[in-house]
């Protein structure tokens, strides 16, 4: 039975949660942000709340859950979905599309770089650049009105992962943006702090000054009555893009499947945040749906991603040189993204 079944064709949102709690203990270390520190809050009856994992960080945990870094390549049942390799001149592996914080976005893929082809064994970079033949497959005008259902359709050709999580294009025009269809965060309720502290020290030089000899430090972490994790599927936008059956089921598919693996292997949110799934994950709106365990999503991934084969790139993965330019030695770009894809904890 496929994964989209009645109780998902007319709701407008899967939302779904799941009760966290610490591997060991009761202390965690929450996500924290360079110019606020831990993002704590007031609910209007007193509760003390905490954001343990922004939405930005928990779609690239998401992401990285469904890579295999040791290949390089996604995990073995995924591959055939289609991504971009950032490679550099020597045929180096760089990044992707799938680990990049900017997606399909990436400076690296959408400023100077260029399309590598192979004709009869023989590696060729196109003259033109990606960002400029992406543009001109969407039909992008500067001046005209966008095609939305092109641009849609060359995500999804490209890189269906920028359409789950979102992508803003503004390499190419600052209109091209695609809203996440999947999006999920961690908080902590009725929480409070967990002073401690340490020492560094030097066994040799104790009283060396400037930070190389022996020094205290503090640090906060929380304990919390209650740890969650939420999920939202925004199916109503996921229609509303009018892709044909099996490519609304695969990226429904893809999108529960990335959910199930990130609570299955991606819960070590940091050294201190270590975290296990402490109940089962349900679904509270549409009541009574259930969810899909990882193995029977993952085979239905695989089922899918052979029947929109004719909707992706061909090869599925496409490579792209980047080669740095006087800019990119001289200081970092950060791109002009409106809401970063990784908070301060995890760049």
């Amino acid at each position: 039975m496929s994964v989209y079944d009645d109780q998902l064709k007319n709701a407008p949102r899967l939302l779904m949660e799941v009760r966290l709690s610490p591997l060991q203990g009761n202390r965690f270390q929450p996500t924290g942000f360079a110019d606020l520190g831990a993002a704590r809050y007031t609910l209007p009856g007193g509760t003390e709340m905490l954001l343990v994992e922004s939405v930005q960080s928990v779609a690239n945990r998401m992401e990285l859950a469904c890579w295999d870094s040791s290949a390089q390549d996604l995990i073995s049942d995924l591959r055939g979905l289609p991504y971009l390799k950032i490679v550099d001149e020597k045929n180096k592996h760089l990044s992707n599309s799938l680990l990049e914080a900017h997606r399909i976005n990436s400076e690296y893929v959408m400023k100077e770089s260029r399309r590598v082809t192979v004709t009869d064994g023989k590696r060729k970079v196109t003259a033109e650049t990606f960002n400029k033949e992406f543009a001109a497959e969407i039909g992008y005008e500067k001046d005209g009105r966008v095609d939305w259902k092109r641009f849609q359709l060359g995500l999804l050709k490209y890189d269906p992962n920028s359409l789950i999580h979102g992508c803003f294009l503004e390499e190419i025009g600052g209109r091209l943006r695609a809203t996440r269809i999947l999006s999920g965060f961690i908080e902590a309720t009725d929480v409070a702090v967990a002073e401690s502290g340490g020492v560094k020290n030097n066994i040799v030089q104790p009283e060396l000054k400037g930070g190389e000899g022996n020094v205290p430090f503090h640090r906060s972490e929380f304990v919390a009555k209650e740890i969650k994790a939420y999920f939202n599927l925004d199916l109503a936008l996921l229609r509303g893009y009018g892709f044909d059956d099996q490519v609304t089921k695969l990226l429904t598919a893809l999108s529960l499947f990335k959910i199930r693996r990130f609570l299955t292997t991606g819960l070590r949110l940091r050294t201190a945040c270590d975290l296990k799934a402490d109940g089962e994950l349900t679904s509270t709106s549409p009541r009574g749906f259930t969810i899909p365990m990882e193995d029977d999503l993952l085979m239905e991934c695989k089922q899918l991603t052979e029947s929109c084969r004719p909707h992706f790139a061909d090869p599925p993965i496409t490579e792209i040189e980047w080669r740095p330019g006087k800019k990119k030695n001289k200081e970092a770009d950060v791109g002009n993204e409106e809401e970063p894809d990784e908070d301060a904890e995890n760049q």
